[in-house]
């Protein structure tokens, strides 16, 4: 946890103090609840990543057409 963080945590803690036990709790399920939304959300963005480019051209379509599109320009570099 960096000094901002802990700085963080520990003003809000200061400011939850006066909460009642209700609200403190209603509170802690809706950060439980951001927690598991955050991991499935994570999770599901990362699968979601795979076969994310779709064309009707085959791989070696794909390479030769980026190879073929390289342009390289010979220079002299002076030392």
């Amino acid at each position: 946890m960096t000094y901002a963080e802990r700085h963080i945590v520990e003003t809000y803690s200061g400011i939850f103090e006066s909460l009642s036990a209700i609200s403190k709790l209603e509170l802690l399920e809706k950060l439980a609840k951001s927690l598991r939304k955050d991991t499935k959300s994570k999770e599901k963005e990362f699968f979601k990543s795979f076969g994310a480019f779709a064309s009707e051209k085959s791989a070696e379509e794909i390479a030769k057409e980026v190879k073929e599109s390289r342009k390289f320009s010979d220079k002299d570099l002076k030392f």
